[in-house]
């Protein structure tokens, strides 16, 4: 296979894989919401930043503790429902608060992008895939392992802030014609809450089971 066909596959299995919904795609989903399209951004940004230190950790071979401590899996499961549901039950609460974005640009820009990478960071399936997939993909024949390992890393970065960038704008959207009315903002703020709880459950459960 040519290395354009090699990067090409990459590139179909990196988007199949981004497309689906889960924790980074519902975080960036509530924060453009709540926070407009500056907010959503910048968690797109925080979870990019932690999908390059994913690469970062494949490439070290860390991400190998986790075959050899398969409780570990399991564990970071349960942290990364756990975070997810505390902003999840956060949104509940309060539903969302469409206020004027530069009411809260200051609070949440930088907030959105922690949160965004601390996200990604607690989410054991991008250590799945540095384990199991990643690895396949960097070849040794097509030079050194850092610049190999540094396109694949462009690849899912880019991937990432096309999907996660345009659902950020097309929430943001969505939040200006909310702004007017209160109840509906409310109600879909608490949607997203419940939704970024439901992701959270279903993970936990299946690191529960594991335990």
């Amino acid at each position: 296979m040519s290395e354009t066909a090699h990067l090409w596959l990459f590139f179909c299995l990196v988007f199949g894989i981004v497309i689906v919904p889960g924790m980074d795609m519902t975080f960036v989903l509530a924060n453009a919401l709540a926070g407009g399209r500056r907010s959503g951004l910048y968690a797109t940004a925080g979870v990019i930043a932690a999908g390059i230190c994913h690469v970062v950790v494949g490439v070290l071979g860390v991400s190998a503790v986790l075959r050899l401590v398969p409780m570990a899996f399991d564990v970071m499961l349960l942290l990364g429902s756990a975070y997810v549901a505390w902003i999840g039950s956060a949104l509940l609460r309060s539903g969302a608060s469409f206020a004027p974005v530069l009411e809260t640009r200051r609070r949440n820009g930088w907030m959105a992008f922690r949160q965004g990478a601390l996200t990604n960071l607690l989410n054991p399936r991008a250590y799945l895939f540095m384990l199991a997939v990643f690895p396949q993909f960097l070849r040794p024949e097509a030079g050194e392992i850092w610049l190999h390992a540094s396109i694949l890393s462009l690849i899912i970065a880019g991937t990432q802030f096309a999907v996660y960038g345009s659902l950020a704008l097309a929430a943001a959207g969505s939040r200006t014609a909310l702004a007017g009315n209160s109840q509906a903002s409310m109600l879909v703020g608490r949607v997203v809450g419940a939704l970024l709880v439901l992701v959270a459950a279903m993970t936990a459960w299946q690191g529960w089971r594991g335990l």
